[in-house]
C-alpha cells in the first residue's frame, strides 16, 4: 500500500541513450541497447558556474539537446531509458508476434496479445461493440439495489476503472503477516480532488472542457447529443460530491489517517445504500469479514449519492466510467477524443504515442513477468546483479554508521533503528519466481477481450490473496521498468533490471558516476524506510511507533528544514512546491545522496583523489554523475498537474536542493560561502 517511486511519476506510470531527434527520426524497434555513459560530457554546459547554478551546469547540455517529442509531457533521462527499453521490447514482441512455430506459451501469449493491439484495423472495425454487453447491463438495472452485483464485475473487469470507489488488498496496518481487503475512495476522472474544487478561472475552464469532453465520449457510446450533455452534467455533479469528503493529497502521507479497520457490520452500516453482500459474493469474497476503510467519510458521502441519486444518474456515470475504462482499446474516435482531453488539453501533449509504444506498454502492464522474463535473458547479467547488490551492501554499511553516530537519537530508538535497517529485504533485477499466465486466453484479433481477460485474471488473483499468508516475495514493478520502490509494509527495496542500464548503472564507468547515480537511488530508497511516513512502520512492517517522544521532536525539527527550504523553490507560474506533499522524497534524496558519498569513500579509500577524468576530479564525477539521472525538461501543463498531485519536487530542486545542503560538493567545487550552492545554513537529518 505504501510504495515509494522516487525518480519518476508513476505515470504513471509511467514513464536514453542517444538524442532526441535521433531516437524521433528513427522511429523503430531495436536489436540490443544503445549506450550512452554514466557520466556523459555531452550533456554539461561547462559555460555556467556549478557553484552558480549546478544543475544548468550538469544538466545544461542535456536540456537544450533534448526537447520533448511530440508525444510525451515531460522528457528526462529516466523516460529516455524507459523508452530505449521500449524500442528494444517492441522488436522482441514483433519479432514473436510473427513467429509460426516454436514459441513457448509466455511467448505466445506476449507476441499474439502485441499482434492484437497492433492490429488498428480490426480494432477500427469493431468500433463500439466490445462496450455493447456491459451497455446493456447497465441499461438493465432494475433498481439502485442491482448495483452493487454489477459493479463487482465492472470491477473485474476494469480493475475498478475509476467506478465509485477501490476494492483491494492489503497488508493490515497493525499486523503486517495478516493480509486483508482494503476499501478505498475512488470514483473520480480527473486528476486530483482540487479539479472539482477549486474555483479559480484555470480549474473553471478545465471543468467546462471536461463537460464537453464526457459528453462527446457519450455521443460515440450511443447517446443522443442532448442526452449526451445531461449525462455529462451528471457525472460532473456525482465525482464532485465525491471529491469534497476526499483526504488531500498531504493527509494521505499519514497512514495513521488510513488506517479504518472494521468488520462487515461496521462497512454496511457506513453504507446502508449499499449491499456489500451482493456485492462480495460477485466477487467470491462472501466470507471475507475484515476490512480497512480508508475513508470512513468518502464512503458515508458514497451512501448519500446512492440514496439521493435517481437511477438515470447511477446509470449515466457508470455508462461514463465504463467508456472512460475501455477507451484506449476502442476504436479510433474513442481513442482520439480520449487523447484530446486527457493528453492534450489536461497535459499539453501534441500528439499521442506512436502505436507500438502503446502496445508494448500494454504488453508490459498485462502480462509483465511473461515480458519480463524475455527482457532478463537478453539485457540483465549476473555481474550486473552482483554490483548491485554489493553496492547495496555498502549503502547499508554506510547507513548503519550513521544512525550509530547521529548525536540526536537515543540508544533505544537507535537499537529500533538498526533492527529495522538489518531486515530490509534487497530485491534485485526480477523476482524469483516468474508469474503463470497459462489460464488467461489471448487471441490475435480481440484486444479489448484480451484486456478485459488478463485483467480479470490479475483482479483476482490479487483479491485471492486475502485471508492468506503474506506472499515476501511479490514484486510490484516489472523488470523492464525504469523505476525503483521501497514498500514501508513488506520493508523492501526493489530495483528491477529496467532501471539497472547505462546511463543510470554503467559497468563500464568509474565508480564515481556510478555510485552518485545508483549508489544514490539505493541510499533513496533506503532513506524512504526512515523517512517521515516510512519510520512509522516497525521493522516487521507493522504501523508501529518504536521512536522516544524526544527523538520524534528532533526528527521533526530537522525535518522542518527541508519544508522551509523547498517551499521556497517555484515550479512554474507563481506556484510553489508543495514541501509537505513533496517531504518525504526530498528526505530520501538528501538521505540518499549522504549515503552515497560516505559509501563512495569506503569504495575509494587508498585510491588518488586528486586525478582527473575528462576534466573532472573523482569527487567531482561522483556529484556530476549524481546529478545527471534527474536532467530534464517538462511542458508547462504537467508542471502545474504535478504540482497537485506529484510528491517529487522537479528534477531541477532534486540536484541544487540537496548540494546546498553538502559541504563536501562546495569544497569539490571550490565554491565560496555565499554562492548560491553553498548557502550559509544547512539542512540534515540522516
Amino acid at each position: 500500500m505504501l510504495f515509494s517511486f522516487p525518480r519518476v511519476p508513476r505515470a504513471m506510470a509511467a514513464v536514453a541513450l542517444v538524442a532526441a531527434a535521433a531516437v524521433q527520426a528513427a522511429d523503430q524497434p531495436l536489436t540490443e541497447l544503445p549506450y550512452t555513459p554514466g557520466l556523459d560530457v555531452r550533456s554539461m554546459d561547462t559555460s555556467a558556474s556549478p557553484c552558480e547554478d549546478f544543475y544548468q551546469y550538469a544538466c545544461g547540455g542535456w536540456m537544450k539537446n533534448n526537447p520533448i517529442p511530440p508525444d510525451q509531457a515531460r522528457w528526462d533521462v529516466y523516460a529516455k531509458l524507459a523508452d530505449e527499453n521500449k524500442r528494444f521490447l517492441w522488436g522482441l514482441l514483433d519479432g514473436l508476434s510473427k513467429q509460426a512455430e516454436g514459441r513457448s506459451v509466455p511467448q505466445q501469449q506476449i507476441g499474439d496479445l502485441f499482434a492484437s493491439c497492433m492490429n488498428e484495423a480490426r480494432v477500427d472495425e469493431a468500433g463500439a461493440k466490445p462496450l455493447t454487453p456491459w451497455l446493456d447491463r447497465i441499461q438493465g438495472l432494475k433498481s439502485v439495489g442491482d448495483v452493487p452485483a454489477l459493479l463487482a464485475a465492472l470491477h473485474l473487469a476494469t480493475a475498478n476503472g475509476g467506478l465509485f470507489f477501490n476494492l483491494d488488498q492489503g497488508q493490515d496496518f497493525s499486523d503486517s503477516t495478516r493480509v486483508i481487503a482494503f476499501v478505498g475512495a475512488g470514483g473520480l476522472s480527473l486528476p486530483d480532488r482540487d479539479y472539482y474544487l477549486q474555483n479559480d478561472a484555470r480549474m473553471r475552464a478545465i471543468r467546462a472542457d471536461y463537460l464537453t469532453h464526457v459528453a462527446r465520449m457519450m455521443e460515440l457510446a450511443g447517446s443522443a447529443p442532448e442526452a449526451a450533455r445531461r449525462e455529462a452534467a451528471v457525472v460532473l455533479q456525482i465525482e464532485t460530491a465525491l471529491a469534497r469528503p476526499q483526504l488531500t493529497r498531504v493527509q494521505q502521507r499519514d497512514p495513521h489517517m488510513l488506517h479504518h479497520k472494521m468488520d462487515r457490520r461496521a462497512l454496511q452500516r457506513l453504507t446502508p445504500r449499499f449491499a456489500w453482500d451482493s456485492y462480495l459474493g460477485e466477487l467470491g469474497l462472501g466470507d471475507v469479514r475484515e476490512f480497512n476503510v480508508n475513508e470512513p467519510a468518502f464512503l458515508k458521502a458514497l451512501d448519500q449519492q446512492l440514496r439521493t441519486r435517481s437511477l438515470a444518474d447511477i446509470k449515466s456515470y457508470l455508462r461514463w466510467h465504463l467508456v472512460h475504462a475501455m477507451a484506449p482499446q476502442l476504436a479510433a474516435p474513442f481513442f482520439q477524443e480520449n487523447f484530446a482531453f486527457f493528453g492534450k488539453a489536461l497535459r499539453g501533449i501534441p500528439e499521442p504515442s506512436p502505436r507500438w509504444r502503446q502496445c508494448v506498454t500494454l504488453v508490459d502492464h498485462e502480462l509483465g513477468d511473461a515480458l519480463g522474463q524475455e527482457f532478463v535473458r537478453r539485457t540483465f547479467s549476473p555481474e550486473q546483479k552482483q554490483k548491485t547488490e554489493r553496492m547495496t551492501r555498502q549503502i547499508e554499511d554506510a547507513m548503519a554508521a550513521e544512525i550509530k553516530s547521529l548525536d540526536w537519537m537515543s540508544a533505544p530508538t537507535k537499537e529500533k533503528a538498526l533492527e529495522k535497517l538489518s531486515t530490509i529485504v534487497n530485491k534485485i533485477g526480477y523476482p524469483d519466481r516468474w508469474r503463470d499466465y497459462g489460464a488467461v486466453r489471448i487471441a490475435r484479433d480481440d484486444l479489448a477481450g484480451n484486456v478485459e481477460r488478463t485483467t480479470q485474471f490479475e483482479v483476482r488473483r490479487q483479491l485471492a490473496k486475502i485471508g492468506k499468508p503474506l506472499d515476501r516475495g511479490e514484486w510490484g514493478m516489472t523488470p523492464p521498468t525504469v523505476n525503483a520502490y521501497y514498500n514501508a509494509q513488506m520493508n523492501d527495496i526493489n530495483f528491477p533490471a529496467g532501471v539497472l542500464q547505462p546511463p543510470l548503472f554503467d559497468p563500464k564507468m568509474d565508480d564515481g558516476p556510478n555510485y552518485g547515480n545508483t549508489g544514490g537511488t539505493i541510499g533513496h530508497e533506503l532513506t524512504h524506510g526512515f523517512d517521515d511516513e516510512g519510520r512509522q512502520f516497525d521493522a516487521q512492517g507493522n504501523l508501529k511507533n518504536w521512536w522516544a517522544t524526544k527523538d520524534e521532536k528532533a526528527f521533526n525539527e530537522r525535518t522542518k528544514c527541508l519544508t522551509d527550504q523547498y517551499a521556497t523553490y517555484t515550479i512554474v507560474d507563481d506556484i510553489k512546491i508543495n514541501s509537505k506533499l513533496t517531504l518525504g522524497e526530498d528526505l530520501a534524496d538528501l538521505g540518499g545522496l549522504v549515503l552515497a558519498l560516505i559509501a563512495w569513500k569506503t569504495e575509494m579509500a587508498g585510491q588518488p583523489m586528486n586525478t582527473e577524468r575528462e576534466g573532472f576530479t573523482p569527487i567531482q564525477r561522483f556529484f556530476i554523475g549524481f546529478a545527471q539521472w534527474a536532467c530534464e525538461n517538462a511542458r508547462p501543463e504537467e508542471l502545474r498537474i504535478n504540482a497537485k498531485i506529484e510528491p517529487h519536487s522537479p528534477g531541477r530542486y532534486r540536484v541544487n536542493g540537496l548540494v546546498v545542503n553538502m559541504p563536501e560538493f562546495e569544497q569539490a567545487f571550490s565554491c565560496k560561502p555565499g554562492q548560491p550552492m553553498a548557502p550559509v545554513k544547512r539542512c540534515r537529518v540522516w
